[in-house]
């Protein structure tokens, strides 16, 4: 009895269960890129159309945390400003995906309020 066909079909059912099974791990490992470290996290999103939106994205840590309103195309990315987060305790911070329906309306009300103050960054 030739036991070699079988053996080789083996390891080819081995080798295409391994696929999936590696690039689910791959992706969640810091080796592909599963780890920020929680340098940059988005706050909220609001698509303007098919193609553009504003993102406002929490960059950095600690006393260095800023908040970036960015304006995002296919072509290009713009800083349209930047400011500090607000002092509200880190759970009440809406997030991009919480169902809240107004969530980036009330950043940028605040981000308006605090236009005239000291939260304008240089």
């Amino acid at each position: 009895m030739n036991t070699m066909p079988l053996t080789s079909l083996l390891w080819f059912a081995a080798i295409i269960v391994m696929i999936p099974l590696a690039l689910w791990l791959l992706k969640r490992t810091p080796l592909g890129g599963a780890a920020s470290g929680d340098v940059m996290r988005s706050i909220a999103a609001l698509p303007l159309s098919t193609s553009q939106r504003i993102l406002t994205v929490e960059v950095g840590h600690g006393d260095q945390r800023r908040w970036l309103v960015l304006g995002v195309t296919p072509n290009s990315i713009t800083t349209l400003h930047t400011m500090e987060p607000p002092a509200e305790a880190p759970g009440a911070i809406v997030r991009p995906h919480s169902g809240q329906a107004g969530s980036f309306a009330n950043v940028l009300q605040r981000l308006r309020s605090g236009a005239s103050g000291t939260d304008r960054a240089p």
